[in-house]
């Protein structure tokens, strides 16, 4: 699944190359996830200027003249690729061609990935715009273990399953620790390595990425890596799982309970 790294750069890429242009035609391959009809997709959007795709949580926004929004999450599989020529991508959701020449589809195996027009404002904060002092308060409240709480949408938005332990192996905490068990010091350090993990992730993948498309990156992840059996420095990695998810971790990190 796209995560908050990934979703950042597609959202600059898109906005590079399509920023301006005008919305000449939606294509709608697969409509059952949308909110509204096709038709009131398309009146809502072609003949409009994208004025930029921006980042909220897990999702893309893209944002059109006219003050309409089209909000997409890509679920588990979902993906965007450059549309070259007039053949239609395998499993594609969604097409959009601007005017001028050029375009990107929602491609999708599962055919879960979701369009909605004028999406809700979502009522939880995203991970990177939670402060200090509300980051350490929240913990201190709750009792669910911290890898499921980082990646609850309902407490924060835009971490999933590969960045938590990312992040947690970075502030050298257990993905099994209790929230509130977490003292202060360390939650402080939680804190900072969301925003040292997430965004060294954004800088890595927008170089790896140039302007192209090339889904998610995941080959320089420190402990989230099937292929690594060891750490870079030399800790044995421990698979396990937590909430039926694929946890990477090691021995160093500490437990609070």
């Amino acid at each position: 699944m796209a995560e908050l790294p990934d979703l950042t750069v597609f959202a600059q890429i898109l906005t590079r190359k399509f920023k301006g242009k005008v919305l000449e035609h939606v294509e709608v391959t697969v409509a059952k996830k949308l909110n509204v009809t096709v038709a009131e997709l398309k009146s809502a959007l072609e003949g409009r200027e994208l004025s930029g795709v921006s980042r909220e949580g897990k999702t893309l926004q893209f944002h059109f003249s006219g003050g309409q929004v089209l909000g997409l999450h890509l679920m588990l599989r979902g993906e965007l690729i450059s549309l070259d020529g007039d053949e239609t991508p395998r499993f594609q959701i969604m097409a959009f061609h601007f005017k001028g020449g050029g375009g990107f589809a929602v491609v999708d195996l599962q055919k879960a990935a979701t369009p909605t027009l004028q999406p809700k404002p979502a009522k939880s904060p995203d991970s990177l715009a939670l402060d200090k002092t509300t980051f350490v308060a929240l913990l201190a409240k709750k009792r669910s273990v911290i890898k499921t709480l980082l990646m609850d949408p309902k407490v924060m938005r835009g971490i999933g399953n590969s960045y938590t332990d990312e992040i947690l192996y970075h502030a050298r905490i257990s993905p099994f620790s209790v929230a509130n068990a977490i003292p202060e010091k360390d939650a402080v350090r939680l804190f900072k390595s969301i925003r040292v993990v997430l965004e060294k992730a954004i800088a890595d993948i927008a170089e790896a990425n140039g302007d192209e498309l090339t889904g998610e990156l995941r080959d320089f992840m420190a402990i989230h890596n099937p292929a690594l059996k060891v750490t870079a420095k030399g800790e044995e990695i421990i698979k396990d799982k937590i909430g039926g998810r694929t946890t990477y971790y090691t021995k160093a990190q500490q437990l609070f309970v």
